[in-house]
């Protein structure tokens, strides 16, 4: 059985490890935001893709739907445009998937 405080800590270390690639990524397009904002995003990608997948299920429809959402949020948090959104949550996604089976990263696009 698990334990409430392993899943916290592998919750934190995944929030932190999610933050520091939107962190980084976000850098590399020109975003001045800080941290907080890219905590904000992780947290907020998570949240998205939760809610989302509970409600219609596993699949692409609502993978495809929560993307859409993390987009306009990433739109919200970074003040930036569609093209730019989406070129920031695919690079995190490639990024994501190649660090993920070596460091946990949160559920969702990131």
């Amino acid at each position: 059985m698990v334990s409430t405080v392993s899943i916290g800590l592998a919750f934190i270390v995944a929030l932190i490890v999610s933050t520091i690639i939107i962190f980084v990524i976000t850098k590399l397009f020109g975003q001045s935001e800080g941290i907080i904002t890219a905590i904000i995003a992780a947290l907020a990608g998570t949240v998205i893709y939760t809610i989302v997948l509970y409600l219609l299920g596993n699949g692409f429809i609502a993978a495809f739907i929560a993307g859409i959402i993390w987009l306009v949020a990433l739109q919200f948090l970074y003040a930036i445009g569609w093209i730019k959104a989406l070129l920031i949550a695919v690079i995190v996604w490639i990024v994501t998937s190649l660090i993920s089976p070596f460091l946990p990263t949160l559920a969702g696009p990131i």
